[in-house]
């Protein structure tokens, strides 16, 4: 060890009371922002598989100015070769065709608006969680034609019951009317009215035969690792040429600008505890300054350089940080551990209706804990005590080593 780093051991072992209390302070420090953006990060991730989960997945490939126009009646150049290019992507979890229209479900004197939509009944239910417990009858098979599955609030407003027949009226390709007689054979119970309300799911093979109009209208794609959302989309979008790759964030831009104000937050919530923890430190820095001015005025009076004086300063600095990061990460495991596992439940703040814009959230958020934590909890450490001792180690080397023994005034 060099004659620096021993210096620094033992003065760091001489005030021990005041070293002690610096590492505490930058490891609560350390842990509030762990544990605070442990949970923020769950409730990201939260949202994120929220999204995915409801049907519009990671990544939707859509034709091109769909995202203007939002028009049900365009369809893809080739559905077959987008699919096929999704499921080609490293990392690909869920690759499933739609198509969408708008209609009238009828029953007697009872109408409801709907868009129905068009799935293919093996892969449906893998994307779509909402449709993986169908509360009465069955979902979809492969070979049905003229079957229909409703959520439970569509039911009752059109006051019918599994395995009655709803008139459905649409609008097809050439602008006549279409009607058809489809069955009830599944209905879901979500706990949304909201989305109970949306959910007309027809096989993809019956809603080409009503519109008129052959194809996929677009291609939704969910990933393993929801980190990796923008860079697959972009090396998708570039095996793409007529039809464009939108985000989840450019098909819901409502929860996407959420998301980047939870992020903006999160972001802003972490600064403030890091600017807390440097002003603490950096007053324990300082009043150890004023307690070592004449220490550290023998040092230069004896030959010590500025450049070793200022090693010598932020080793110290070093030294509290990695301290004060494995304190944060002992205090903040064991809470980010409870709460990846047993979450927070939100459902009395959220109420009765999980739904917004459609996507159906998790009443319980969990925890992201994971290995990111060591570098992040080092960062926060380091980047505090350091930060916090440029000041106290400027403000060493600009003092007059002789006006400190001699007692006067700098």
């Amino acid at each position: 060890m060099s004659l620096v780093g021993k210096y620094t051991m033992r003065s760091l072992a001489r005030s021990r009371r005041r070293t002690l209390l610096s590492v505490l302070g930058v490891g609560l420090g350390c842990a509030i922002a762990v544990f605070s953006t442990a949970f923020m990060r769950g409730g990201r991730e939260m949202r994120i598989r929220a999204i995915s989960e409801s049907g519009y997945g990671h990544v939707r490939i859509a034709p091109e100015g769909w995202a203007q126009s939002r028009r049900d009646e365009l369809r893809l150049q080739d559905g077959p070769a987008a699919q096929a290019a999704a499921r080609g992507l490293a990392g690909v979890k869920v690759v499933a065709g739609h198509a969408r229209a708008q209609g009238l479900l009828a029953f007697g004197t009872r109408v409801a608006g709907v868009q129905i939509l068009g799935v293919d009944p093996a892969v449906e239910p893998q994307l779509n969680r909402l449709v993986r417990a169908v509360d009465e009858g069955r979902y979809l098979q492969a070979d049905d034609m003229g079957s229909v599955v409703v959520g439970r609030t569509l039911l009752e407003r059109l006051d019918v019951e599994l395995e009655d027949d709803l008139l459905l009226t649409l609008s097809r390709a050439d602008g006549e009317l279409e009607y058809a007689m489809l069955r009830i054979v599944g209905v879901v119970t979500t706990g949304s009215r909201e989305i109970d309300a949306a959910i007309c799911h027809v096989t993809l093979a019956e809603l080409e035969q009503l519109t008129g109009l052959p194809g996929l209208a677009e291609v939704s794609v969910v990933f393993a690792d929801a980190y990796q959302v923008d860079a697959l989309a972009a090396v998708l979008a570039g095996q793409m040429s007529e039809d464009e790759v939108l985000t989840w964030r450019e098909v819901l831009p409502a929860m996407g600008g959420d998301a980047a104000g939870d992020k903006a937050f999160s972001n802003l919530f972490i600064g403030i505890v890091i600017a807390v923890v440097i002003l603490g430190v950096t007053s324990a820095q300082l009043t150890a300054m004023l307690e070592r001015r004449r220490e550290f005025a023998v040092l230069i009076a004896l030959g010590m350089k500025g450049s070793k004086l200022l090693r010598l300063v932020l080793l110290e600095a070093v030294v509290m940080g990695v301290l004060g990061a494995l304190l944060g990460l002992v205090l903040a495991s064991p809470l980010v551990w409870h709460t990846a596992t047993a979450g927070v439940d939100f459902s009395e703040a959220m109420g009765d209706d999980l739904a917004i814009t459609g996507v159906f959230f998790d009443p319980v958020i969990y925890a992201d804990m994971g290995l990111w934590m060591l570098p992040y909890a080092f960062f926060v450490g380091l980047s505090s005590t350091l930060f916090a001792a440029l000041y106290p180690a400027w403000s060493a080397l600009r003092q007059d080593p002789a006006a400190v023994l001699s007692l006067r005034e700098m």
